[in-house]
């Protein structure tokens, strides 16, 4: 296979560290840190602190991150969960006596803890070596001083310039200076964060001098002090208008946010092409990659062109099938990851993959588990199937408006020392919820992902996590380490998992696995607003060609064409002599180095 056939961009290559990210300057500030002596750990906090100065249309402060961790050494890695959880008020029952039957996808009704802060906190205190104002720094400097406004952001302020002028004032504050529109490429400052930023870290360095203490002052701050006063504050005292038409207040309070740590987990893994493969566990999507993976070890699928048709209808239709069974079994309702053994059993995937047929499937066809049938949700259908007799519409005159459907950064770095760091952040999106005053970030709004329907496995109930797609990436075997990800909700790992079928089992190169063309189905509910499905929807790359794309019409499948690669993706590898590393140029922001 050739290796740059489908990039513009060459696989970068050195020996002293490596550094992934969805935004140049904080690439750029990763590799810095590692020269200043720091570690992985601390470069990934310092990356991830910058991210939300660069690009809060795609997570802040107030969002989560879902981190896979490997110590050098490690045989397996470690979960971070920064996912907080559901607010001790929000239940079912309250979320329906407000005349709702989902839950919006912005305002502030749908904040969970922000975890972000904790997570980062977490792996700092116990794995970095760097002082917290080290790391602090360039987010500090960039937030007071400006960062230049990506397009992206700049298109997102756009279409929210209305709802902040009428709505949202204190996001219009920060976001339309001079009540007008920035343009892309001007420097955009937020002195709110600045300050926000400054005061932790005058905070925990009232602590002395102990590395250990400053930390855990800082995490005070945050959950128990300043940080959390001005954001319970804001959600019990102002009303916010949001989808439904209508202005609610928040759900947090105090006792939410000082209750809550962000915790370390055991990772789920299954054995792939000479890879351990890891994945956070059952309250993420990321068992449904997993058992992606088990069921395509069975097709012999590198015998095949991953261009054509056949491929691409065997790829599509074993996700269908993992993608199923997350939603009937994937959720934090029975805090349990002892479902995930069953479902990566090696009888219960023959089983499965007997389900692959040449035709495309217009089902949702989850497995029966630890002898319990699965349950699903009611969701709307965009497209004409059987689902839609099944599982009739949840939704129909509410007017929530545009689908809140969100974005996410992602960053990897390795060391030389062979720690890696797979990351992903997000939420606390700009464009989701207005921005706290006196803080200068807006809160996530990742309790859409839960279900207003009783004994789902991502029900919504009180103090839960909502079942994430944020869903980093670590495999391992004897000689190598691989850390990705990429943004893209649910269409994360369909993503991720092309990049790693076309690295391993067609040898591309990481820049070439990342760049080469990828699709992606809608065929499952969508785990953000408007939860709604596409049976049968598959949009390619329109690279594949129209001969590829008809072939799959007469499989079944509803095939759209778009533009260019789609996703961020990141990717850093360490071999016995080399460090590697990749990001997507299909985004002009990300950037990988190495030296």
């Amino acid at each position: 296979m050739q290796q740059n056939q489908y990039s513009t961009r060459q696989e970068l290559s050195g020996t002293f560290g490596t550094a992934s990210s969805t935004h140049w300057i904080a690439t750029q500030i990763g590799m810095s840190i590692l020269e200043r002596g720091g570690n992985a750990f601390d470069a990934a906090v310092a990356m991830a602190f910058t991210l939300h100065v660069a690009e809060p249309h795609q997570n802040s402060l107030g969002g989560e991150v879902v981190m896979l961790i490997r110590p050098a050494g490690a045989s397996a890695p470690r979960v971070v969960c920064g996912q907080g959880v559901a607010p001790a008020k929000a239940t079912i029952p309250h979320f329906r006596s407000l005349g709702l039957e989902l839950i919006p996808p912005n305002g502030l009704l749908p904040a969970v803890v922000p975890g972000a802060f904790d997570g980062w906190m977490l792996m700092f205190r116990d794995y970095g070596t760097l002082p917290l104002e080290t790391v602090l720094e360039p987010a500090i400097a960039y937030a007071a001083k400006g960062i230049p406004l990506l397009t992206e952001a700049k298109l997102r302020i756009d279409k929210a310039a209305a709802l902040f002028r009428e709505h949202w004032t204190s996001s219009a504050r920060i976001y339309l200076p001079g009540n007008c529109t920035p343009d892309a490429g001007d420097l955009f400052r937020n002195p709110e964060l600045a300050e926000t930023f400054q005061r932790i870290l005058r905070e925990a360095n009232s602590a002395g001098g102990d590395r250990t203490r400053q930390i855990e002052k800082a995490r005070k701050a945050f959950y128990e002090g300043f940080v959390a006063e001005q954001i319970c504050k804001f959600c019990a005292q102002t009303a916010v208008w949001d989808a439904s038409g209508t202005a609610h207040t928040g759900l947090l309070d105090l006792e939410d946010l000082s209750s809550w740590h962000a915790t370390y987990e055991e990772p789920a893994a299954v054995d792939f092409c000479g890879f351990r493969v890891f994945k956070p566990g059952i309250w993420t999507q990321g068992p449904a990659f997993l058992q992606f993976l088990a069921l395509v070890s069975g097709l012999d699928l590198f015998a095949l062109n991953p261009f054509e048709a056949e491929y691409i209808h065997l790829v599509v239709e074993a996700f269908k099938l993992a993608y199923a069974d997350r939603e009937a079994w994937c959720g934090d309702a029975e805090r349990n990851d002892a479902l995930v053994p069953a479902l990566l059993a090696a009888d219960y995937i023959a089983e499965r993959r007997r389900l692959i047929a040449s035709d495309a499937s217009l089902e949702l066809r989850p497995g029966s588990i630890c002898n319990r049938p699965p349950r699903l949700p009611r969701f709307a259908v965009n497209v004409s199937g059987g689902l839609g007799e099944q599982l009739p519409p949840l939704v129909s005159a509410v007017p929530f408006g545009e689908p809140g459907a969100g974005d996410t950064c992602h960053l990897d770095v390795i060391d030389r020392w062979g720690n890696v760091v797979a990351a992903t952040p997000s939420g606390g999106w700009f464009w989701g919820s207005p921005a706290i005053p006196e803080l200068g970030f807006s809160l996530n709004t990742r309790a859409q992902m839960f279900w207003l329907q009783e004994d789902l496995m991502s029900s919504l109930a009180p103090r839960t996590r909502p079942r994430t797609t944020l869903s980093p990436t670590i495999a391992l075997n004897e000689d190598h380490a691989i850390a990705f990800g990429t943004r893209g909700a649910d269409y994360q790992d369909q993503w991720s998992a092309q990049f790693l079928l076309h690295h391993l089992g067609f040898a591309m190169d990481l820049q070439a696995a990342w760049d080469a063309p990828n699709f992606h189905s809608d065929h499952y509910p969508r785990s953000d607003f408007p939860r709604d499905a596409s049976p049968g929807k598959l949009t390619l790359d329109q690279r594949y060609g129209d001969a590829t794309a008809d072939a799959l019409r007469k499989r079944g499948h509803t095939v759209g064409l778009h533009r260019g690669r789609r996703g961020r993706g990141c990717a850093a590898k360490k071999s016995a002599l080399l460090l590697r590393a990749a990001a997507s140029s299909s985004v002009p922001a990300s950037l990988a180095l190495a030296r």
